[in-house]
């Protein structure tokens, strides 16, 4: 059975104590009002590489006999965990080669570089996380080097749960903890200390809709290897989580949560433009949730640990349409319009309502365009008024189709 001891936690952070940022814990005023509690946001978003992951990774690497670390350490990564292997890798001076899926945004392959320098050797390959795992595991076999897995290790769950560690030195009264739940690593370290410290709060796991890994072991009894899954949220995309971490999330766990992709994304924004908070898809997963616990929470002491902050510039517009399209404010159609003049312009005049926005227009056919179909974006200023455009496109008899309600066609054309 495995467990996280007070003990060797203890240890852990004091092994971490000159290495990491104790990161704020900081009550969120809008939070809190829109809650009806005291929301409190766990910045590990602050930390050195911008994510906890740096937490785990130093905390096994320093542990290792020196032998050990003069042949070689390899990991595989979507990003934060090989900006944290890479910081271990420098900060002990030890040669690390990183694998990272061939999808991972550019920022964090620059990032990561940044930490490593010449200590660090990165390649690129596989489309997720778990393609590139393999490849990585391989290579340290076939080299005879060790590998730093980023969640399921005894000695990364008790450096990830130095974040439950500083969460209660800092708060006393604690209800509830929400934990964004990848391959379970963070979940596992710092839900299982704050449990042992404070047996009646509650650990709320969270994860991406697309990728519910520990949900469906939840359900299975142990876990299960997803087929699908999407990996918009790539900081939590995992199609496994681990043995070791599920055996204890199994235990501390009171709740998983599933978030849908859209909300993740609505919750960036709102982050960005009203706290001036930049958080990638999975550091926003925590805060996500409240929304399915509002009933729950109100006048609790509740903890969002902001996971990581490694998001990419290229990736906003992708966010911006995702929630959009989640908040029901962004529509897509396939219209056919009738074959006369003026088709066009009886559309824009009396068909759109007032605050309505063409953002994107475009014939699929090259010629004969007046007679064929259009693909047309519509973003509206509230989602009521959709009822009401469509209703206005039926009345005029305008032939059309709802890409939005139809997800091959959607993913093929928009």
């Amino acid at each position: 059975m495995h467990s996280v001891t007070v003990e060797a936690v203890t240890a852990a952070a004091q092994r971490l104590q000159s290495v990491v940022t104790r990161t704020p814990l900081q009550l969120n005023i809008s939070l809190s009002r829109r809650y009806k509690a005291n929301i409190y946001l766990k910045r590990e978003d602050l930390q050195l590489v911008r994510s906890y992951k740096l937490r785990g990774a130093y905390n096994l690497m320093s542990s290792l006999p020196q032998e050990q670390l003069d042949c070689g350490v390899v990991c595989a990564s979507a990003g934060n965990h090989a900006q944290g292997f890479a910081f271990s890798c420098k900060a002990l001076n030890i040669k690390g080669t990183i694998f990272m899926p061939s999808i991972t945004p550019k920022q964090k392959i620059t990032q990561t570089k940044m930490f490593g320098e010449d200590n660090i050797e990165i390649i690129l390959t596989g489309d997720t996380y778990d393609d590139c795992a393999s490849a990585a595991k391989k290579f340290t076999e076939e080299n005879n080097m060790t590998f730093i897995h980023p969640f399921d290790d005894e000695k990364i769950i008790e450096g990830q749960a130095t974040v439950g560690y500083e969460i209660c030195e800092q708060l006393k009264d604690i209800d509830y903890v929400i934990v964004p739940i990848g391959g379970g690593g963070l979940c596992a370290g710092a839900g299982s200390y704050i449990k042992t410290i404070s047996p009646a709060t509650k650990i709320i796991g969270t994860e991406p809709e697309g990728a519910p890994s520990m949900t469906e072991a939840l359900k299975a009894g142990h876990p299960v290897e997803l087929n699908n899954i999407d990996r918009f949220v790539d900081g939590a995309a995992v199609k496994r989580v681990g043995d070791i971490t599920f055996a204890i999330c199994q235990d501390i766990l009171d709740n998983v949560i599933l978030v849908p992709e859209g909300e993740i994304c609505t919750t960036i924004l709102e982050l960005y433009n009203r706290d001036a908070i930049v958080v990638e898809p999975a550091g926003a997963l925590s805060i996500a949730a409240l929304d399915f616990l509002k009933d729950d929470i109100e006048g609790k002491n509740v903890v969002c640990i902001v996971s990581g902050s490694n998001n990419d510039i290229d990736r906003m517009q992708e966010i911006k349409e995702r929630s959009l399209q989640y908040e029901g404010l962004k529509h897509y159609f396939l219209i056919n319009f009738a074959q006369r003049p003026g088709a066009l312009k009886q559309f824009v005049n009396n068909v759109l309502g007032p605050d309505d926005d063409i953002t994107r227009f475009e014939y699929m056919q090259k010629t004969n365009k007046e007679s064929g179909p259009a693909l047309i974006g519509i973003e509206l200023k509230n989602k009521n008024d959709y009822n009401h455009l469509i209703e206005r496109m039926q009345k005029l008899n305008i032939q059309f189709k709802e890409l939005n309600k139809d997800d091959s066609l959607f993913s093929y054309l928009v």
